[in-house]
């Protein structure tokens, strides 16, 4: 295979890791981000093209001659733009406009879940704001309210009471904080258990795991206060065993793959399971058609395969070994948020200490962050930096990823002080045992 041109589509943390782990590949001649970040830029060219402009990419690949483009975030998934780069004979890694409906509704998901007997949440689906209200009188609390659509992983809000609903349902339904997101909504039953996500690449048929994680989506420690896109993670997480991943293989993701080829929707690309491990076992809460955020910051630095030849053969519609082979070590990210966020942050705050030693196993992928007038990096997001250690065992990789929040700095960061708490539990369990 000669080297290729590369393509990332996103100007996230999560396409900071990917640029990352793709500039280490032997396959590589040329790696290019739209629109990329301050951090990126010191791994690829990066060109200001939003990644909601379809045609706009399109061309720029055209031009460049691309050989893989990478697609990151799941708006330009959703959109289409895998079916559009194929119509032009380019190679795309993400799953086609049919399939990512498979994150695009959560109707649709539901639909799949519940036709195929896969384990999920009981639900109902409302298109009125009244119809929903007066379900809310036959069922038990908490609850949990989703918009059907895509709402930057903010729009699924548990209710623990009639009234925290109806505000919820006035929020997505009437006052549309999510736009269009919220013109139908999926009520479902609060499940009980803990949540961890599951992300494997899959050709179609064949699936290849990547270690299971943990996310912590609250903005403020102990998983309280209001969602967020993600407040930090670690892998491998140890709720997810060798043995409920076996569950987790035969019940869920397989039988999901499967689904969607029955549905004439074939899936290729990244298939990413929210789960909630339940006394009963493992259900769907949510499935991604993309990496997630930032569960790839500690994702990626675990693969010891070549990843670029496992997206370019996905890309290019071969089949894929199963075995994707990983180091032996844990990663942790803790994530610098602006104060404020998820609420209302200030941009242009200087990032200081990105330039100085962190440690062998330390790297710090940019999420919101931009250039001011005099070349400095600024804070341009409410989640700015991910700050992401690994190491030879988990307490290791924590304190390494801690030890380096506590030399970056700027003003008014935020960050939780508790990710990994849970993983303690699990670990003084099996070392008991």
């Amino acid at each position: 295979m000669s080297k290729l041109n590369i393509l990332v589509v996103g100007g996230g943390g999560r396409e900071h890791a990917l640029v990352w782990k793709i500039a280490q590949s032997s396959l590589v001649s040329k790696i290019y981000c739209a629109p990329g970040n301050p951090g990126i830029s010191k791994l690829a060219e990066c060109v200001d093209i939003s990644p909601s402009d379809l045609n706009g990419l399109l061309a720029f690949a055209l031009s460049k001659t691309i050989d893989l483009t990478v697609v990151g975030p799941e708006i330009p998934l959703v959109a289409g733009i895998t079916d559009l780069f194929e119509e032009q004979g380019l190679g795309i890694f993400g799953p086609s406009q049919g399939a990512a409906e498979l994150e695009g509704s959560k109707v649709f998901a539901k639909y799949l879940l519940e036709k195929y007997d896969i384990p999920t949440a009981g639900y109902k689906v409302f298109e009125s704001f009244d119809d929903a209200c007066a379900h809310l009188k036959t069922i038990p609390f908490p609850t949990v309210i989703k918009a059907d659509g895509l709402a930057a992983g903010k729009g699924a809000l548990i209710c623990k009471t009639e009234h925290e609903a109806i505000t919820a349902l006035e929020m997505i339904m009437i006052d549309r904080q999510f736009g269009d997101a919220g013109s139908r909504v999926v009520i479902e039953e609060f499940m009980q258990g803990e949540e961890a996500s599951v992300i494997a690449l899959t050709d179609g048929e064949n699936l290849a795991y990547l270690p299971p994680s943990q996310d912590h989506k609250a903005i403020f420690d102990g998983d309280q206060g209001p969602n967020t896109g993600g407040m930090g993670a670690y892998a491998p997480a140890p709720v997810i065993d060798a043995a409920m991943m076996r569950r987790v293989h035969k019940e869920i993701m397989l039988p999901t793959v499967k689904a969607m080829a029955l549905e004439d929707r074939p899936y290729r690309g990244v298939l990413y399971a929210g789960l909630m491990v339940t006394k009963d076992g493992p259900k769907v809460v949510e499935f991604n058609c993309r990496f997630g955020d930032p569960e790839a910051q500690v994702l990626l630095p675990l693969i010891k395969a070549d990843l670029v030849d496992t997206l370019f053969r996905i890309s290019r519609g071969k089949r894929i070994d199963s075995d994707l082979k990983q180091h032996s070590k844990w990663a942790l990210c803790v994530v610098l948020a602006s104060g404020g966020y998820p609420g209302s942050y200030e941009n242009g705050k200087r990032v200081v200490g990105l330039d100085g030693y962190l440690g062998e196993e330390t790297m710090i992928f940019h999420a919101g962050t931009d250039f001011d007038a005099d070349g400095q990096v600024v804070t341009s997001g409410g989640r700015v930096l991910g700050v992401t250690a690994t190491g030879e065992d988990f307490y290791s990789a924590r304190k390494s990823a801690y030890s380096a929040v506590g030399k970056v700095a700027f003003d008014k960061a935020y960050y939780r002080k508790d990710i990994g708490e849970k993983a303690k539990k699990h670990l003084a369990k099996s070392f008991s045992n």
